[in-house]
């Protein structure tokens, strides 16, 4: 039985299913899957804490005790939260409050939210920074 992975990255962003709205959440849910398994493919050990929108949730209360939980090697912020300047400017400054030593990365969908996170992850044959060198 393979054991866990020890989660580094942190990805903070909307749960599909709880954003008011007449639209099908679907196809971004089967995205946010995408993206999460990435990360166990490449082994890396993340958390998602995907907050509701629709009045369920304390969104800074949920995202302080996640970024609270441990300390993290990277936090992607996702385009849902990025969307909507008031929430972005909050969590920005909950992560910078919660966990002021990791790498702060941005995904472009959710299906890519590992390679946002592994550029700035530290791997096993990438300099610090998770930034891989150009090849000769």
């Amino acid at each position: 039985m393979d054991e866990p992975l020890t989660p580094r990255v942190l990805v903070l962003g909307l749960d599909p299913y709880r954003v008011p709205g007449p639209w099908d959440p679907r196809p971004v849910a089967e995205a946010v899957d995408v993206g999460r398994a990435r990360f166990v493919e490449h082994g890396v050990g993340a958390e998602f804490c995907l907050v509701g929108l629709d009045g369920s949730d304390d969104v800074e209360a949920v995202v302080a005790a996640a970024l609270a939980a441990r300390p993290w090697e990277c936090v992607v912020i996702g385009g849902g939260v990025r969307h909507d300047p008031e929430l972005f400017e909050r969590v920005v400054n909950l992560v910078r409050r919660h966990a002021p030593g990791a790498a702060i990365a941005f995904n472009e969908t959710p299906s890519d939210t590992f390679e946002a996170a592994a550029r700035w992850l530290d791997r096993p044959g990438t300099p610090a920074g998770g930034r891989a060198t150009p090849e000769a």
